[in-house]
Formats: C-alpha cells, structure tokens, sequence
C-alpha cells in the first residue's frame, strides 16, 4: 500500500515561492497587499505542493469556523434527506460544513441542539419545520443568522420560507372530488404541526369548493410516519364508513395505508383511490404509482442554504423555489 504523502505546510510553501509564511497566508485568505508577481508564485506552489490550510488556524485568525448547524426532525425521513441534499448542494461551493443534528419531534430536544450547535462556534444555522415556537425562533436569530424552511416570519438576521400547505391540501383533494369522489376520508397529519393543519383546512376548504359537506367520521389522525398511516387506514375501515377515496396528508402515511388496503384485499384504485403529498422518490415506484402533490423539496433546501450564505455577507444568487404541482399517477380513477 502506498504511503500517504504528509500534507504540506504553510512554512514549505513560503520556503519554495521565495516569500514570508505571512505572504503566503494573504494569499490563502484573498487578502490586498501582494504584488501579482509574489502571488502567482505562491499560487503555482500551492498547486504544486497540493497544500491546505489548516481549518483550525485560519477559524482563529478570521474568528468564522466555516461551519453550518442544520436541525432537522429526523434523519430517517425521506422528507429531510430530500431537503438535506439540496442543503449540500447550496454549501458546495462556500467552503462551508454543515454539522447536522435531529430534534426528535421535540421542542425541548430541538432547542438544546441549537444551543450545542451555537456553543461549537457554528457561523450560522438551517432549521428544517420543527416544533419551536416563532419566537424562539427570532431570539436565537439574535445570536446568530438563521434561515429556516418550513415557516412564514420574519425578522432581523432570519430568512424564512414557507410554501402553502393549505394548498397543497386543497389540491390533492380537489383532485379527488373532480374525479366525482364525494365520500373522501383524511387521514391527518400531527396537531402539533402547522403544516398538518394547513393541509387539513386545504381538505375541508376544497369541500367547500364543490358544494360537499366533509363527513368527520372519516377522518383518522396519525402522525406522518408510515406505521400511523397503517393504523388510520385500519381504523376508518373498521368503523364501517363507507368511502371512495383516501387523502393521506404525506406520503409515508399513504404508504402504510396502501398496506393496510392491500392486507385487506381492497384494490387501489379499482376500490378506493388514494393521495398523498411530498411526493417522495418512492412514490412513482409503488405499484401502482401514487398521485401525490409534489412539494419542491430540493429547492427549498438550496434555497436555505443560499438564504444563509447571504446573511453571511455572501453574493451567492438567491434560488428560485417552484410552486406545488399535482402529479397524477395510478393510485386514483374517475368514478
């Protein structure tokens, strides 16, 4: 096996170009006051020796430690990895790390992670929805630039964005009734979520739309997770209400519910036509694929990422986050 090459240091490099270590760091750090003759010699030695700068020395000399805190709910969910890579993608260029934490569904867990993040010196912080309060949200904004996704406020030092989840329930639902459905169950997000809710208004106000009166004996609660979509889905079946059409307010709990109807020999869509929301990169691979209202999950990752690079002082460009689309695929039929 080949050894490893010790890295290069700052010292070996001023040696070589023929200038002082302090050169050298002016050039490293794109500070005035080199000569272009002296900087293109250390910039052709740096090449050459393949030299980095240390991270610790230069976070000591610029007081900023090229690091970003992300808190999300949980790292598991196809929901935050969608949003998480779009982060990635948005730092790529920055030289910034993100270090990134789960709040478990927890204000108090969620919190103390902040608290952790800002104590390692993060230079600013992404959080992903999550259970603290707005306030809460504007008070740690003071200490630091924040971006967040997934709320609609605002403040000094803080960037939000929120994409409108009463529409996102409005459209899956709307989607249904259009298709003739009248008898439309939900199974619904966590009341502690606003995003839940809004999705739930968007269901009721699409009734509204149509002239229907939504039956609330069909609407079951669960909590965006998968197993609860199972569970829901059980339960409006065993209470013996009869419906046509499901609107899983996610994804994931439209997957535990497609399992919960096939366990049961209901056919999709032939018997009941189901919905959900997000549209995953599981969703158009289930059989049949699901309809679903695509959240741009991506963009409004990148698109916090860049919202902080700017609070930064960054010229990164600001990305544009496309609208809610409904995609129709085979889990739904006209009656």
């Amino acid at each position: 096996m080949q050894a490893t090459q010790p890295a290069s240091t700052i010292l070996e490099v001023a040696r070589k170009a023929g200038v002082s270590p302090s050169t050298v760091s002016r050039v490293v750090n794109g500070s005035a006051g080199v000569s272009e003759r002296k900087r293109l010699a250390v910039e052709a030695t740096i090449r050459e020796l393949n030299f980095r700068p240390n991270p610790s020395a230069r976070s000591l000399k610029t007081g900023t430690t090229m690091s970003v805190g992300v808190v999300v709910q949980d790292l598991e969910s196809p929901f935050f990895t969608r949003m998480l890579r779009g982060i990635e993608v948005g730092l790529a260029d920055s030289g910034n790390v993100p270090i990134i934490v789960s709040g478990l569904w927890n204000a108090a867990q969620e919190a103390a992670r902040i608290r952790l993040l800002v104590e390692r010196r993060i230079d600013g912080l992404i959080v992903l929805a999550g259970h603290l309060t707005d306030e809460e949200l504007i008070e740690f904004a003071r200490i630091q630039p924040v971006a967040v996704a997934g709320r609609d406020l605002s403040g000094p030092n803080l960037s939000a964005k929120w994409v409108d989840q009463d529409e996102a329930g409005h459209l899956a639902t709307a989607h249904l009734l259009a298709h003739g459905h009248r008898r439309i169950a939900f199974i619904a997000g966590p009341h502690s979520q606003f995003d839940a809710l809004q999705r739930h208004a968007g269901y009721r106000r699409a009734h509204q739309d149509f002239g229907v009166e939504p039956n609330p004996a069909l609407v079951a609660q669960g909590d965006f997770l998968e197993t609860s979509g199972l569970l829901a889905m059980n339960r409006l079946l065993d209470a013996g209400v009869p419906f046509t059409a499901v609107f899983a307010a996610n994804d994931q709990m439209a997957y535990g519910a497609r399992v919960a109807l096939y366990r049961r020999g209901i056919r999709v869509p032939d018997d009941i036509s189901l919905v959900g929301v997000d549209d995953m990169p599981a969703s158009a691979f289930m059989t049949p694929g699901l309809t679903t209202v695509r959240q741009p999950l991506y963009e409004i990752g990148r698109h916090a990422a860049t919202a902080l690079l700017r609070l930064l002082g960054s010229d990164a460009p600001e990305v544009e986050v496309p609208g809610l689309q409904l995609i129709v695929r085979e889990t739904t039929r006209r009656l």
